[in-house]
């Protein structure tokens, strides 16, 4: 399978999995890049910007057993729990990262006034079929 390919399995696999917010209070994911990377064979870096309303929230979810996160806020300020961490808020400029298989129990805008905004860079096995998974 080609690079391109893979690449675009993988941008149309996380539309698929992460819905943009059909209300106000939700997230709006939007895929940005996907390459597989040429010296790890089997690995794709992945890239989704992630738009949150003033007062927004992803729903809780777990991420693929493969997935490495890198997250970083682009602006506004971000509550996140991964795990069974603390909840921790991060500003813009500000970063964090997201073992394999974490479970994604708290990200929301901080604010209930004002938009945030954040990049979250996946890399993961090319054949993941979800990135992302709602948890129940």
């Amino acid at each position: 399978m080609s690079t391109r390919m893979i690449a675009g399995a993988v941008l149309a696999t996380m539309v698929s999995v992460i819905p943009a917010a059909a209300h106000d209070t939700g997230d709006v994911v939007t895929p940005h890049f996907a390459q597989a990377i040429p010296n790890i064979p089997g690995k794709t870096l992945t890239a989704l910007l992630v738009d949150y309303p003033p007062g927004g929230a992803s729903v809780p979810h777990r991420h693929a057993k493969s997935s490495f996160i890198f997250a970083y806020v682009l602006f506004g300020e971000i509550e996140s729990k991964v795990n069974d961490g603390p909840t921790q808020t991060y500003h813009a400029g500000e970063s964090w990262y997201e073992p394999p298989a974490s479970d994604h129990l708290v990200s929301r805008n901080a604010s209930k006034t004002t938009p945030a905004k954040l990049l979250a860079v996946f890399v993961a096995d090319s054949d993941e079929k979800q990135l992302t998974t709602p948890i129940k």
